[in-house]
């Protein structure tokens, strides 16, 4: 009975390491297991990230949205308001050309009329220089449909004047290198 005992003692001593064995292995697992997340709540942390980056998503195309309509209101009152400075400068040019109108109806000498005049015409010259407006030589120069527009052709009384400007009908201006208006000209044939 001894040794049944005894076999009996050395399978019990056997087995409880390895029981012990399988409940640390299992409270090993159990901690791992619930740090997992189910299905469900992958589901769920999934479709609150999809919630969160729709709200970043709208944000950023209402920030857009207005950004565009600021821009546009801003390029209106640009495009609305542009010419405000420069009218501005006019005035003064203005207000002389009526002083000389005004100075026309009570004087006889029109040397003095002229004398005035040609100071508005000087200081309006003065005030398009300042704005980058210069006139176009055409008068002799060679024609030049970029700059120039034909009103009529002459025939040239000069074989040297063929394909030159004549006359010029109508003084054209350039702001900073661009044609603001053409020179109507008269070519020679």
């Amino acid at each position: 009975m001894m040794s049944k005992k005894k076999n009996k003692k050395n399978m019990q001593e056997q087995q409880e390491p390895l029981q012990k064995e399988q409940t640390a292995t299992n409270e090993q697992q159990t901690p791992a297991e619930e740090a997992q997340p189910t299905a469900d709540d992958r589901v769920k942390q999934l479709e609150e990230e999809l919630e969160k980056q729709k709200k970043e998503y709208l944000f950023l195309m209402a920030d857009f949205d207005n950004f565009r309509k600021r821009t546009s209101k801003e390029k209106l009152d640009l495009i609305k308001n542009g010419a405000e400075s420069a009218m501005r400068d006019l005035l003064p040019v203005v207000d002389d050309l009526e002083r000389a109108l005004a100075a026309v109806e009570q004087t006889d000498d029109v040397a003095s009329v002229k004398e005035g005049i040609d100071l508005i015409y000087n200081k309006f010259m003065k005030y398009l220089q300042q704005q980058h407006v210069t006139p176009i030589e055409s008068t002799g120069a060679d024609f030049d449909p970029e700059v120039h527009e034909a009103v009529t052709t002459f025939p040239a009384p000069d074989p040297a004047q063929k394909g030159k400007v004549i006359d010029t009908t109508t003084k054209g201006y350039m702001i900073n290198d661009k044609v603001l208006r053409h020179a109507k000209v008269v070519v020679g044939q």
